[in-house]
This record gives structure tokens, sequence and C-alpha cells, in this order.
């Protein structure tokens, strides 16, 4: 998996950001579907919440469902052309601050300042020390009771698949990835990362790794992504670790796409 200076020449200069990202929702019938039918589902416990930080908004898809949901909004993106455009998408409203970073450093959010922590379809595309060093950094940007949801890598869990993957030369391997057959090596997720791994770091840290739910993404039933809560020790969320193994979730995506489709809901458009 790229390192930060190849991911910030991906989102930054390669990228086609014309549809501002709803094309990773395509596969659920849209944003308003995967929100509805896979993310609020799994944080609505968490919000409203008076102080939210996300990490990696790309082109605001997320930030149009957080920001009636937050007194108070903390942007953070390592490309400054994603921040310029949420910033021109959602106005200069003194409920959102919007920041670029390095990929790296949360360094101007305050210690104890952040409620509920949000991040999805960005740190899936980071490695383990990227990763673990935003984890180290939650621990003081929480509040006592504040809490975080993550989107990150499972890909580690399947060294010897991948490393059989790469084996396949691509216009092989992508029919094989869509067929289920083969990992998918398309997704560009980071391969130094699980979710054992996470939860690991998040002890480290001085975290504690509440719940964790590996799922599969838009073909197969590899479970190469996962998605972690994470809070501080003694919090109101806290409790022992709860595990759960979802290899349906694209199913489920396809099963959600079918409601909107026959709703006539394919295209549900832009919020915000």
């Amino acid at each position: 998996m790229p390192g930060l200076d190849e991911n910030a020449d991906v989102w930054a200069r390669q990228w086609d950001w014309s549809d501002e990202g709803e094309q990773w929702s395509a596969w659920w019938g849209g944003t308003d579907a995967m929100w509805f039918g896979a993310v609020l589902p799994r944080i609505h416990a968490f919000v409203p919440a008076a102080r939210v930080l996300e990490i990696g908004p790309g082109y605001g898809r997320w930030t149009s469902r957080l920001r009636p949901l937050s007194g108070h909004l903390v942007l953070v993106d390592m490309t400054a052309r994603c921040i310029e455009h949420c910033r021109e998408r959602f106005g200069d409203s003194a409920g959102i601050e919007y920041h670029v970073n390095d990929g790296r450093s949360l360094a101007m959010v305050d210690d104890e300042s952040i409620d509920f922590v949000f991040s999805m379809d960005s740190l899936v595309h980071v490695e383990s020390d990227v990763l673990h060093r935003y984890l180290d950094q939650l621990a003081r940007k929480l509040t006592p009771d504040g809490i975080a949801f993550l989107h990150h890598s499972n890909l580690g869990a399947y060294r010897t698949l991948t490393a059989l993957a790469r084996r396949v030369p691509p216009r092989l391997l992508r029919p094989l990835v869509r067929r289920g057959l083969a990992v998918d090596l398309f997704a560009w997720r980071a391969e130094s990362v699980t979710a054992q791994g996470v939860a690991n770091q998040c002890a480290r840290a001085g975290l504690a790794c509440v719940s964790q739910e590996t799922i599969s993404w838009e073909f197969g039933r590899f479970q190469i992504d996962a998605l972690s809560v994470v809070t501080r020790p003694g919090s109101r969320w806290h409790r022992p670790t709860r595990l759960a193994a979802n290899p349906g979730f694209g199913a489920e995506a396809r099963r959600v796409a079918a409601l909107y489709a026959a709703a006539g809901s394919t295209n549900p458009g832009r919020a915000g």
C-alpha cells in the first residue's frame, strides 16, 4: 500500500472529484441509501453530539449528513483541495472548522474537546503507522465520555491471499475479484492493518476498543475492512469488546440498493 506521499498525490492531483466522491456509494444505491442503511444505524447512539471531528472528509460526502447532528464540526484532511471544496460547499459557518494536516497530526484540535470522532472511507487507505499515530492522539482529544467510529482496513488479515492475488495479472485478477473469488486489491486497502492490531494499539494508547465489526466490501465475502468503536476507559460507553464478523456486508448493500431502485431513488442527489 502506498505511503502518505502517494496518497497525497492521488487525492490532490490524480483523483477525479467531479462527483464529489458519490461514486463510492453507488453499490449501495447512493449516499443516502448507504447513510441510512449502513452508517447511521451504527452511530445513532452517539449523535447528536456537541463537538464532532471528521477525519478525511474528502469533498464532504458524509459531512453533509453529520452537519445537522453536530453542535460544532471540525474537519481535518491532508488534501488542501478537499478542505477548500468543503469550505466552499458548506461556507465559513461559525459551526464548522476547516484544517489541512500532514496526514497524521491532530495538533490543531484541543485536548479533551471532541465528543464524537467519525471517519468513513478514508482511513482504509492508511497503513498501521499512520493509524496508530491517530489513535495515540485521540486518547487526548476525546472528552471523558467521547467516542470514535473509525472505518479502517483489515486486509492485513489476508496476507497469504493477498500475496497470491499479486501474482495474478490485473486483467485476470479483476474478473476474479468481481466474482468474489479473490481478495480485492483494487480497493487500495492498507496491507499492514488488521482489526486485532487496531485493538492492540488502542490498549497501548490508553483507549478502549468497545466494538469491532469486520466487514466485506463491494465484492465477495472477504472481510477486508473493519468498523472500530473506540472510547476512553471509564467513559459511559466503556464495556468489554464486542466482536462481529460480517461477511455479508456486500449482500446487505445490494439489498438496500434494490429497495432504493424499486422506490425510484437510485440517484437520491446531494444533501447539504
